[in-house]
């Protein structure tokens, strides 16, 4: 067949065979679903377990269970350091007073002194002064028939006098072992009484003597005691020496 009638047959024919492999393509089925179409093929082997994956995220904390059960008490620890100090707590109340403690022995154990006065006027020049008027001699180391102190415990001493002047003037001196150790003088006013006074310490050994004296020839020898004017002297121990007590 010729002319136009012809054309039309022979395009209609090329065309119809790709049509036909176009529809063939469509109508495949896809081999990745479960069921292609009616043709399903045997099921596979199962395939190998994969890679662990990451850790997930830190889920929220759950609520606090229940308290268990106390458990066995352990071995002892070694025992820890000195903490720091903790502060002063509050002052507690005063407690009750106790019992009447023993009594004690006095802290003036050792003692020695003497005051004594003169009773007879003008004593004798170079020699000791005996005052015979005793105010106190309790331990007796003071001998009114010589007027001379005996140390009996050795330690530093204190010593002190107060002379009534009168007639004529005084110079008297303290000695210490036959040696004169301080010396007062008073020069007399005529119709008056007047005082002549002295003091000082000494360290004196066990043996040890003191005495008072006029000075001199018996120019100076104004000393004087009656009932109403008295003539005295006086010692005592200040303290011990701590290595011979």
């Amino acid at each position: 067949m010729r002319g136009p009638t012809g054309f039309l047959l022979c395009s209609l024919l090329l065309v119809a065979p790709h049509c036909t492999e176009v529809a063939a393509q469509d109508l495949q089925p896809d081999p990745k679903t479960p069921c292609a179409n009616w043709m399903g093929g045997a099921p596979g082997y199962p395939g190998h377990n994969g890679l662990p994956g990451r850790d997930g995220k830190d889920g929220k904390d759950g609520l606090k269970g229940e308290k268990g059960e106390e458990g066995m008490q352990g071995p002892k620890g070694d025992r820890g350091e000195i903490g720091v100090p903790g502060q002063e707590g509050p002052r507690g109340f005063p407690g009750y007073p106790g019992q009447k403690g023993e009594k004690g022995e006095g802290a003036f154990v050792y003692r020695s002194a003497f005051s004594v006065g003169l009773t007879e006027r003008a004593p004798h020049p170079n020699v000791p002064i005996r005052f015979s008027k005793i105010f106190y001699n309790e331990q007796s180391h003071y001998d009114a028939s010589t007027g001379k102190f005996l140390c009996s415990i050795p330690g530093m001493y204190y010593f002190a006098y107060h002379l009534t002047v009168y007639l004529t003037d005084v110079k008297v001196s303290l000695y210490k072992k036959d040696k004169a150790v301080i010396f007062t003088y008073d020069q007399f006013q005529k119709n008056n009484v007047d005082q002549a006074s002295g003091s000082v310490l000494l360290h004196l050994s066990t043996g040890d003597e003191v005495w008072l004296q006029v000075y001199g020839e018996g120019d100076n020898n104004g000393v004087y005691a009656d009932n109403i004017n008295d003539s005295t002297f006086m010692g005592f121990l200040l303290y011990p020496d701590l290595d011979v007590h």
